[in-house]
């Protein structure tokens, strides 16, 4: 399982994103992968999950199959996505 985030460093959202990739990762032991969509791998990543809002958090099987999306603020709970991380 894969767990990305989606956002866009220097925004508005961002001390959001950011205290909670530090959380998540005090509380579960693991960090979660980051992505920026103003890059050519972020977004192609983006065009693929049809991803339009920032911040995204989103869950992806090994196959490559979507499992879950948060998308915007608020963010979801550490334990939502905790769930879907190995």
């Amino acid at each position: 399982m894969r767990v990305v985030v989606i956002y866009k460093d220097q925004t508005d959202y961002t001390r959001a994103v950011t205290d909670f990739l530090r959380d998540f990762q005090h509380q579960t032991g693991h960090e979660l992968e980051t992505l920026d969509p103003d890059t050519v791998d972020g977004s192609q990543f983006c065009e693929t999950y049809d991803i339009v809002e920032y911040p995204t958090i989103i869950a992806i099987s090994d196959n490559s199959t979507l499992q879950n999306s948060w998308s915007g603020l608020p963010l979801p709970t550490i334990s939502e996505v905790s769930y879907y991380v190995q």
